[in-house]
C-alpha cells in the first residue's frame, strides 16, 4: 500500500471516504449503482467485469463474483473469460461483452464500425450505454485500488 492508513482504520473506507469525502463517496455511490441498477444478464455483466479485472490486475476484482438472487457464474467462468474468442461457454452477447471490455480497456480508439454493427445487432442502445458506464467504473476504480495498493483489502460496501 502506498497510502498511509492510520492504525485501526479500514483502508477502503479511509481512502474513499475520509481522505477525499467529496469525491470518494460519489465514486462509491456510482460504483455500487452499477451493481444495484444493472439490467444486464449476469453472464454478460460478469464477462465484462472479469475481463476488466484481468487487465487491471485488481486482486479483489479478480476474486469477486457478483451474486444475483443467490446465483453466481460457475467456477470455470473466469478462465472462459480469458478465452472469450474461442470458448464454447458463451453466447454471442456474453462474448461481445468480454470483447467490448477488452477493447474499451486496452484500445478504445480501435472500436470500429464493424464492431458497433455486431454490438447493435445484440444490444439495445440503452444496454450499450449501461455496459459502457459499467466498464468505465470497473476500469477506473479497479485501477485506482490497484495503483494505490489497496486492492488486496478491498470490500464493496453492502456486500
Amino acid at each position: 500500500m502506498i497510502i498511509d492508513i492510520p492504525e485501526g482504520q479500514e483502508p477502503i473506507g479511509y481512502v474513499w471516504g475520509e481522505m477525499v469525502p467529496g469525491i470518494g463517496v460519489a465514486a462509491a455511490t456510482f460504483s455500487m449503482s452499477v451493481y444495484e441498477h444493472t439490467t444486464l444478464g449476469l453472464r454478460e455483466f460478469e464477462a465484462a467485469r472479469l475481463r476488466v479485472a484481468q487487465i487491471n490486475g485488481c486482486l479483489f476484482c479478480l476474486d469477486w463474483r457478483t451474486e444475483r438472487e443467490g446465483a453466481k457464474v460457475e467456477e470455470e467462468f473466469a478462465e472462459a473469460v480469458t478465452r472469450w474468442r474461442t470458448t464454447d461457454a458463451f453466447d454471442e452477447r456474453t462474448r461481445l461483452a468480454a470483447e467490448y471490455a477488452e477493447r474499451y480497456t486496452l484500445d478504445h480508439h480501435a472500436l470500429d464500425d464493424a464492431f458497433w454493427q455486431r454490438m447493435t445487432a445484440h444490444y439495445s442502445q440503452a444496454e450499450i450505454v449501461e455496459l459502457t458506464m459499467s466498464i468505465g467504473s470497473w476500469l477506473a476504480f479497479g485501477r485506482l485500488n490497484h495503483v494505490l495498493g489497496i486492492d488486496a483489502v478491498c470490500v464493496l460496501p453492502g456486500h
